[in-house]
């Protein structure tokens, strides 16, 4: 099995790879400046019995993505978990930076799943977040592009089926270096660890999990879906 998972080096990208890691499964685990960290998941998913192969690039380039669809013949698990973004009111929003945001994650769900050569019975895998559906300090940039994802994550099941499925995980609050970029991340992860109805809040192979069984044979018969792993907190 080949598996592409994009911005794989850390965080949940790396909780992916690993969970995917075994006997007659490459992962191919994409990074743009973190080698070390990459290495390090390299060497976890080969400790487990998967091949690990390192690909540089850039998912904003589109000839970084071509190289990216060019590392498998064919690709049966396609995670597009990369995003960089803005952190900002929309009122300080720099056009660049609304841009820079939407061609990290939503411009790379669209066209790296073009580009690949997707096996039959592939699946097809977006990241999203809770910030896509309802309010969130400083998310304008972010929530859209993560809602654009859920869209096109409906169109593509269709236009992809019945060879592909394609399914988006929306995770809530997730224990990641991101959560430093927040405004208040204390508050927010005081919050979500006093309100979260499961307790605490995610880790990420929490939300590798979901990936991962979404991709599980006994799933054949979901697609076109975002499953909302957030621990039952925005049902309060």
């Amino acid at each position: 099995m080949n598996v592409l998972i994009t911005g794989a080096s850390r965080g949940i990208g790396a909780a992916i790879a690993r969970r995917f890691a075994a006997p007659g499964t490459v992962v191919a685990i994409n990074y743009m400046k973190s080698l070390e960290a990459a290495q390090q998941v390299a060497r976890d998913c080969e400790a487990a019995g998967a091949q690990a192969l390192l690909v540089p690039g850039d998912v904003r380039n589109e000839e970084d993505l071509k190289a990216l669809a060019a590392v498998f013949p064919v690709v049966d698990v396609l995670v597009h978990n990369a995003a960089i973004g803005v952190l900002k009111p929309f009122d300080k929003i720099r056009t660049g930076q609304w841009d820079l945001t939407l061609e990290s994650s939503l411009r790379p769900f669209w066209l790296l799943t073009r580009l690949c050569t997707l096996a039959d019975g592939a699946n097809v895998i977006g990241l999203s977040s809770m910030g896509s559906r309802q309010f969130v300090p400083g998310y304008a940039a972010m929530g859209v592009a993560k809602a654009g994802i859920e869209a096109l994550t409906r169109q593509l099941a269709v236009e992809l089926a019945p060879r592909v499925r394609v399914n988006t995980v929306c995770g809530g609050l997730v224990r990641t270096d991101a959560l430093r970029y927040f405004h208040d991340s204390e508050g927010m992860i005081h919050f979500a660890e006093k309100h979260t109805p499961l307790g605490g809040i995610a880790t990420p192979d929490d939300i590798a999990a979901v990936v991962h069984m979404l991709c599980d044979a006994r799933a054949r018969w979901i697609t076109g879906q975002v499953i909302v792993a957030d621990g039952g907190l925005s049902l309060l």
